[in-house]
């Protein structure tokens, strides 16, 4: 039985309607919301695990709405299909894009994917006192500011740890670089959006030669994100 709790925010009743019953099929638990006042209320009574959003919703619009989710795995449902729309979506916060009308099996699908991301993401160890990360075989030390894979280490700069710091406490999900660049311009204010590509490079080399594995994935449009493997 599946403990993973799903919110779908979706006016339409019909469509609404066709996916709880196929998710509950799947053993996963199912809350309704058809406007985004009511998705609000809902979150105040607990999180879900995921949230299928549609767009066109009414009150607060979908994306408006995504913005208040706070990190929570969000699917976006939408008959717009232009390029410009997804990548806007994704940067706000979505972790993924499906384009009405969608093939149930396939939705069913990247949510299992996203979720059991999430999952593993759950599995690596944060110290944050000492400043230790570790997915699967990598262990970050941002005090150190070392890598290591097995017996092989690396040094990093200050910004270079700064960066897989942030990739690394988000394995499988696409860090945009506005996020990447905020979160770390405290410690690191010489990175620049020009600079960033360039410091990023420099990780994924130092990675690459300790274990062959290219860690660090550009995803178009948006940012980078992290691989175990």
């Amino acid at each position: 039985m599946s403990n993973n709790r799903i919110m779908i925010v979706e006016d339409d009743v019909n469509i609404g309607n066709m996916l709880q019953e196929a998710l509950e099929l799947e053993s996963y638990s199912v809350t309704r919301a058809y406007s985004g006042t009511e998705a609000l209320m809902l979150l105040e009574k607990g999180r879900p695990n995921l949230i299928l959003l549609d767009l066109m919703l009414p009150g607060l619009s979908g994306e408006e709405l995504i913005t208040k989710f706070d990190g929570i795995l969000t699917i976006v449902m939408s008959a717009r299909s232009d390029i410009d729309t997804k990548i806007e979506l994704l940067r706000k916060g979505a972790c993924d894009y499906v384009t009405k009308p969608f093939v149930l099996s396939e939705l069913l699908a990247r949510i299992e994917a996203h979720l059991r991301l999430m999952s593993n993401a759950g599995n690596g160890a944060v110290d944050e006192e000492e400043g230790i990360v570790r997915v699967g075989n990598l262990t970050l030390d941002t005090n150190l500011l070392t890598v290591t894979v097995g017996d092989s280490e690396v040094n990093l700069t200050r910004t270079e740890a700064a960066i897989l710091n942030i990739l690394m406490l988000n394995p499988g999900r696409p860090i945009g670089r506005s996020t990447i660049l905020d979160r770390i311009s405290d410690s690191t204010p010489d990175c620049t959006e020009r600079s960033l590509k360039q410091h990023i490079s420099n990780v994924r080399k130092k990675l690459q030669q300790m274990d062959n594995i290219d860690h660090i994935e550009a995803i178009y449009g948006i940012g980078f994100q992290f691989h175990e493997s």
